[in-house]
């Protein structure tokens, strides 16, 4: 188990050092603060062995968010419900890191809003995945695998 966002610092620095000499890092992780923090992402109660919500990779959220409307258009409260129930109801997540990094990905053009009307006949945004979007999503999930596959091979050998 890690004891901290520093834990994977190393493994993540090796995969995404393109953003840390262009982004200003967070004073804990020292993770690109472009992204959301990997400490927003709250981890459910029903995996004791991981109940630090630091225990995440930064910039997971957004891959989550990219994935989830890559499926369809959706709402805020609607894209955290659905990446509760894919993930078995172990991840949620909180609306002070989605709505963040909801606008995040719209002002870097990967996703776009439009005011509709939900199921529940109120006024909601709704986010879609762009062109650039799908490309990001792309290449996140590489990223996420070699990333995965990395920290895999440390957790076997030891």
């Amino acid at each position: 188990m890690f004891d901290g966002c520093g834990s994977i610092q190393m493994v993540w620095t090796w995969l995404r050092t393109d953003l840390r000499t262009i982004a200003p890092t967070h004073p804990t992780c020292f993770f690109p603060v472009s992204a959301v923090c990997c400490c927003q992402l709250l981890i459910g109660a029903q995996n004791p062995t991981l109940s630090k919500p630091t225990d995440l990779v930064q910039g997971t959220l957004d891959l989550l968010i990219l994935k989830v409307i890559a499926l369809e258009p959706m709402h805020g409260w609607a894209i955290a419900q659905r990446i509760h129930q894919i993930s078995g109801e172990v991840l949620q997540v909180g609306q002070s890191a989605l709505y963040p990094s909801l606008h995040k990905l719209e002002q870097n053009g990967w996703i776009s809003s439009e005011w509709a009307v939900s199921n529940h006949n109120r006024r909601a945004k709704y986010y879609t995945l762009t062109k650039a979007g799908r490309k990001a999503l792309e290449q996140e999930a590489a990223q996420w695998e070699r990333l995965a596959a990395a920290v895999s091979q440390v957790v076997r050998a030891v």
